[in-house]
């Protein structure tokens, strides 16, 4: 391994961990996660459909092909061993070809929100030292000479259209056609179970994203406890998870869990829109449907979900907020399936509390899932008793060792004997279910992605037509998140429903686009304490739609 951080992670876990017990985990010391797709042709897959797709479908050896020629290709660039690949891709078959062909070549892949902006795309480049970048043709622009500068890109391997760039300081390369040069068959990298396999990105939402490290064998670690536990996978299933690869739940959902057991994936590019979501459900027949609450809500309320036919799925599952009782209760209502609700975190790769569809508590997350280890302390690490609130902390072989380049994040997260630091608050009950309270340190979930009312605050306090603000995450009656800002305008402006797009529009231009304000309240003062500090108490006690 490269970079000096193998010693850093090597044995985060204790090998003899109860969760790897558990679940009966064991893996070779030496070991590339490329496996989790290549073992498919040992299994005499290659011609089973790996992946469909509008635009074609995608069988086990096309799909082993395609990757070994991304890796043969990124080989010949003269990369060493570890070097980071970052890619920004849509949800298409070039997505796992190319991360699985980078890991088995030796490389780190780096799964990069698409909606990503330029000044963010410049801090992954500076942060990894990523000398290769593999885009959809629709991102190119975005690596222009501006982003690049100070970072160590080097090449830039573009798929799906024109390659071409305004930044004349690197290699630009027609992905498509380069890659289909290169030969089809490619040895896996020596690499060991602990090494970098690949990383993903946190949201920011307290300051810059932190690189989150994952290993080689961290994916077949939630294979064999979420996959098999919860979700009872088989080669016979067809999983559709609309939350995008890049996300980490996402991510087991659409790639691990399915090709761990020669199952098939439906992939669907471009924006999740109800619409594309249920005409992929009616074409493609999936067995296991992967949501958020957010989409349940918004198909629920789709003119077409009258006559929709999702007799094809199995089992249901939601993650990454809290799922009300009325969503709940209406999908079932309607297409008599049970939303299973769970909770996990990308550190920690995927779910490690789950609900079942034999073991079920609507509005909590459910029980620990097999294979993780559960504590919940008060602040200061003292252990609390069964119905107390208290802080979570996770252990599993398939936590992240560590964030990149931040010790600081690290020792904060990343505790002695691999226990993760969850900042969530919960409770457990009697009956080994928890329920989620709450966080620590105030960042709240909307859509499925951490967003810190604060850094919302702070954009919108720049903006030239708003005096004063105040930002806070408040809860919808079916449970849901949601940002409002309640602002006082500066001298000369007035409140409009074109103001208020206006401010929202700025601040997806300065942020992610998904931490823009959903609400905005005009007032002409907020109200304070004692000591002259905004009083948010008494501003989330105002009604959300004034």
């Amino acid at each position: 391994m490269t970079n000096g951080i193998r010693h850093a992670i090597v044995d985060h876990v204790p090998d003899d961990a109860p969760g790897a017990l558990e679940i009966g985990f064991e893996i070779p010391e030496r070991y590339n996660a490329s496996e989790i797709l290549f073992d498919n042709l040992r299994a005499g897959r290659a011609d089973k459909v790996a992946i469909y797709a509008a635009a074609g479908n995608t069988s086990y050896g096309e799909l082993c092909v395609k990757a070994t020629k991304a890796g043969n290709a990124l080989k010949s660039l003269g990369l060493a061993a570890g070097d980071r690949v970052l890619l920004l891709l849509n949800d298409t078959a070039a997505y796992p070809a190319v991360f699985f062909g980078a890991i088995r070549a030796g490389f780190v892949p780096m799964l990069i929100n698409t909606l990503s902006p330029k000044d963010l795309i410049g801090f992954y480049l500076q942060d990894s030292g990523a000398p290769v970048a593999v885009v959809e043709a629709e991102y190119a622009p975005l690596f222009d000479q501006e982003t690049i500068a100070g970072t160590s890109l080097r090449t830039l391997i573009v798929l799906d259209g024109e390659a071409t760039s305004e930044s004349p300081s690197i290699k630009v390369l027609d992905g498509d056609h380069w890659f289909a040069q290169f030969p089809s068959r490619l040895e896996a990298a020596p690499t060991r179970r602990d090494d970098m396999a690949f990383w993903m990105y946190s949201s920011g939402s307290t300051g810059r994203p932190k690189g989150i490290v994952h290993l080689q064998h961290d994916m077949a670690y939630t294979a064999k406890s979420f996959g098999r536990h919860i979700l009872g996978i088989d080669e016979n299933d067809i999983c559709f998870s609309v939350p995008k690869i890049f996300f980490a739940y996402g991510f087991g959902n659409s790639i691990t869990f399915p090709f761990s057991v020669g199952a098939s994936t439906v992939l669907l590019a471009g924006r999740p829109e109800p619409g594309a979501v249920l005409d992929a459900v009616e074409r493609f027949k999936p067995t296991l449907f992967f949501g958020l609450p957010t989409l349940y809500n918004a198909l629920l309320h789709h003119p077409r979900i009258e006559s929709a036919d999702l007799s094809s799925v199995r089992l249901c599952l939601s993650a990454a907020e809290v799922l009300s009782q009325d969503i709940f209760s209406d999908w079932k209502r309607r297409f008599g399936l049970e939303i299973v609700e769970g909770l996990g975190s990308t550190e920690v790769l995927h779910i490690y509390l789950s609900n079942t569809h034999k073991q079920k508590r609507t509005g909590t997350a459910g029980k620990r899932v097999p294979g993780y280890e559960i504590r919940l302390t008060t602040p200061e690490g003292e252990p609390v008793a069964q119905g107390q609130e208290g802080v979570m902390w996770i252990r599993g072989h398939s936590n992240a060792p560590c964030y990149w380049n931040r010790p600081d994040k690290t020792a904060q997260t990343m505790r002695d004997g691999g226990w993760i630091w969850t900042g969530d608050r919960l409770l457990e009950d009697a009956d080994g279910f928890f329920t989620f309270v709450g966080r620590v340190d105030d960042l709240i979930k909307v859509s499925g992605q951490w967003i810190y009312p604060l850094e919302i605050e702070l954009c919108l306090s720049e903006h030239s037509a708003v005096r004063e603000c105040a930002v806070l995450g408040l809860e919808l009656p079916d449970r849901r998140m949601t940002t409002k800002a309640f602002v006082i305008l500066g001298e000369g402006h007035v409140a409009s429903e074109t103001l208020t797009r206006e401010l929202q529009d700025y601040v997806k231009s300065k942020l992610l686009p998904y931490k823009y304000p959903r609400l905005i309240e005009y007032r002409s003062e907020l109200p304070k304490t004692g000591t002259g500090k905004i009083d948010r108490q008494q501003l989330r006690s105002a009604p959300l739609d004034a």
